[in-house]
């Protein structure tokens, strides 16, 4: 009997969406996908889908046993709650001022290191690091510099014969720092994404611009910003979706203080979460406040990618 007149096996496929796929390949390829496929489901499924259940239930973090259901009433009560209010105020305020702020901070930075110069990756290095600290380890960190009693930086003022600040304690003061700390550490990882974008834009297109006689400033907002619009749309979405989930710093620096003045929005959900431990309640602030996020997103990913085309 002759090789050639062996039947070699048939292999299966199935159509889906008009493709054809090997049955062989789909199985091996979600036999690598499923323990991430699980770990998806335990950890991010599942956690929606009972937060999004608790929102309308009364549920208590110490008698999930006794949960029954509210209906509407949560969401009712979200309406009038004034300390709701003042957070999605602060959080706002921070996200209007820290997006501009930080963006603008990366951006410059990363035209900085882009340029060839003495100590080029010292200082890439060392706009970085900030980045590479925990959030709770900064915060720990500007708390001791910004103590009104012994803090470093009053210490300076006092030897410059200057009054103690109460800095953290001010709530006019308060945010506006908070502010400043987290566009000073997060500007470092923007930083690097624009480098990368700086770096793709062909030199070919400034020196044609340099014989035309174009100048530094025309060559930024002809070439460069142009150029680098999907990545600074990429940025600024990434941004903005961080800057309204800001918790860390106001609780461990001013635990919503002074006032309700640091008081956001994630960390007014985990007070009612973890701290109140009204579950329910927690979770419709959740629900609510994610369907916000997500319409801003949406909407400004939308408008971005439209810019890009034109």
């Amino acid at each position: 009997m002759s090789v050639s007149s062996v039947k070699k096996p048939k292999k299966m496929y199935f159509r889906f969406m008009g493709k054809s796929y090997r049955i062989s390949d789909t199985i091996i390829g979600y036999t690598f996908l499923l323990p991430a496929l699980i770990l998806g489901i335990i950890f991010i499924i599942m956690p929606i889908v009972i937060s999004l259940a608790y929102a309308f239930t009364d549920a208590n973090l110490l008698k999930l046993n006794q949960v029954n259901f509210v209906g509407l009433k949560n969401f009712e009560f979200l309406i009038s709650d004034e300390t709701l209010w003042q957070a999605f105020k602060n959080t706002m305020e921070f996200v209007i001022k820290v997006v501009p702020l930080q963006l603008l901070t990366a951006l410059g930075l990363a035209l900085l290191v882009n340029k060839k110069m003495k100590g080029n990756t010292f200082f890439r290095w060392a706009f970085f690091a900030p980045v590479m600290l925990s959030l709770a380890v900064t915060s720990m960190l500007w708390i001791n510099l910004l103590n009104e009693q012994d803090g470093l930086i009053n210490a300076i003022l006092t030897m410059m014969g200057l009054p103690k600040e109460k800095f953290l304690g001010d709530p006019k003061m308060a945010m506006d720092l908070i502010v400043l700390i987290s566009a000073w550490q997060g500007a470092g990882y923007q930083m690097l994404i624009f480098l990368s974008g700086l770096k793709n834009i062909p030199k070919e297109m400034y020196e044609a611009a340099s014989i035309d006689g174009a100048n530094k400033r025309q060559q930024f907002f002809r070439i460069t910003l142009p150029s680098i619009r999907p990545t600074f749309s990429f940025v600024l979405i990434t941004m903005l979706i961080g800057a309204f989930r800001l918790i860390t710093q106001p609780m461990i620096m001013t635990q919503g203080g002074p006032i309700n003045k640091t008081l956001t929005m994630s960390y007014y959900i985990y007070q009612q979460g973890i701290t109140y431990r009204d579950v329910g309640y927690s979770s419709a602030i959740a629900l609510v406040y994610t369907i916000f996020m997500a319409t801003i997103a949406l909407t400004l990913r939308k408008i971005t990618e439209k810019d890009n085309t034109v």
